[in-house]
């Protein structure tokens, strides 16, 4: 990645910048279920069993990756004992929330890779800031990057802090009761042997919830949530393989939530042309929806340009650079597809304000006629009713069947005068 490294000069493993407070995002509480961390072992492209752990301590037990370059800290239980956590199905491996992470080597000097990599494969669910500081004081995070950690509610971005890549992505979900697009965003850092995903919202990739508590009998409401880990020639590829395969996962999302979108464009289509006055609020917020998607889409374009070009510096091997390629020209589809959608309910919208101009018109004309109809009669009997002295016609034995005569006469001959112009 052409990414500079953002450690202050001067500023070793031991000794960090102390953070600047960020505003932005919406930090993470401690009154949700409580964390829970995913681990699993990754040698030589097969992926391991994957095992349920309280904490960081244990999951480095399990899988590796921990500050002493997967070896177990002092007093943290080998891997496979009770307190190392309870183990899940290798079945479910592959369906942890925001799984199918490929990952191995992300040096900036790692040269072409000829084997494959050992590497920790951790996921953490319902994160809380004790698990997130634990985390950051395992694997020394930039003080800035715990921040971003802390915070969710950013938008898709990639940087790098040292050795550690992080990426921020976010997968799209189509709600059809509500019409709306919800986005479930996911926190990763990829190290030379380890990776780990954080799930800031609590959700799988396609918006379903993660369960409280992940445990075997969760299996089943694991399984299909997440891209497999079954694909050895992809795992062997490294870690720059963890953001071919999460992106791959989160662009693909953006298609059901494009035809949802889509359908109600053309139930709004239909609306609009049968003169339903709510017409125009459901199209202002599908457009609401629509520019969030193309915002999203955008940045993570920006995500998979900027992991491109670092393809001959940080040694990207040409198979996954191909699959890169890949999730850049469907990016590239879900761009155009959601400008194209933004256009059309634009066009929309205006079409809708062109027809409730012409009903308005339509309405204005008859109101006109019928107002151009009652002023003949009006007008007669304003003249009659001026009761001068000397008004002939107000002694006329006649006088009053024809001003009556008068009035229904001027008011039908305009009737059938507009009703032959078609304004009535």
């Amino acid at each position: 990645m052409t990414l500079q490294d953002r450690d202050a000069p001067g500023a070793g493993r031991a000794g960090r910048i102390p953070a600047q407070p960020r505003a932005a995002g919406r930090r993470l509480g401690s009154h949700g279920p409580g964390a829970q961390i995913l681990a699993r072992r990754i040698r030589g492209g097969v992926p391991g069993e994957l095992s349920v752990v309280p904490d960081f301590a244990a999951a480095f037990a399990v899988a590796g990756g921990g500050p002493a370059a997967g070896a177990p800290a002092a007093g943290v239980p080998a891997a496979g004992s009770p307190a190392a956590g309870s183990a899940v199905s290798g079945s479910a491996v592959a369906d942890v929330p925001a799984a199918g992470i490929r990952t191995g080597s992300a040096h900036p000097a790692a040269g072409p890779r000829t084997a494959p990599v050992d590497m920790a494969w951790l996921a953490l669910v319902h994160p809380d800031p004790e698990t997130i500081a634990e985390l950051a004081s395992a694997w020394e995070l930039h003080p800035l990057l715990v921040e971003d950690l802390l915070h969710a509610g950013q938008r898709p971005k990639v940087e790098r802090y040292g050795d550690v890549l992080f990426l921020v992505l976010k997968s799209a979900h189509y709600d059809d009761a509500r019409e709306d697009v919800e986005f479930s965003e996911f926190h990763v850092l990829v190290r030379p042997d380890a990776i780990a995903i954080v799930c800031q919202d609590g959700r799988f990739i396609d918006g379903t919830p993660i369960p409280d508590r992940i445990d075997g009998s969760a299996e089943r409401a694991i399984t299909g949530r997440a891209p497999q880990l079954t694909d050895r020639a992809l795992l062997e590829l490294g870690p720059e393989a963890a953001a071919y395969r999460l992106l791959d996962a989160v662009v693909d999302r953006c298609f059901p939530a494009l035809d949802g979108l889509q359908i109600d464009r053309e139930q709004i289509e239909r609306q609009v042309f049968s003169g339903d006055a709510a017409a125009a609020a459901r199209i202002y917020h599908l457009s609401q929806e629509v520019i969030d998607m193309l915002h999203t889409s955008a940045a993570l374009t920006r995500v998979a340009n900027r992991l491109g070009r670092g393809a001959d510096k940080y040694a990207i091997p040409e198979e996954l650079q191909t699959y890169l390629q890949d999730v850049a020209d469907h990016l590239a589809r879900v761009s155009s597809e959601t400008v194209e959608l933004r256009d059309a309910l634009s066009q929309i919208l205006t079409v809708n304000a062109t027809l409730v101009a012409q009903r308005q018109n339509e309405d204005m004309k008859k109101i006109s006629g019928w107002a151009a109809i009652l002023f003949a009669p009006t007008l007669i009997a304003a003249v009659y009713g001026m009761n001068f002295d000397i008004m002939p016609e107000l002694h006329w034995a006649a006088g009053y069947p024809i001003a009556v005569g008068a009035m229904i006469g001027f008011a039908g001959l305009l009737y059938g005068l507009f009703r032959w112009k078609k304004w009535m």
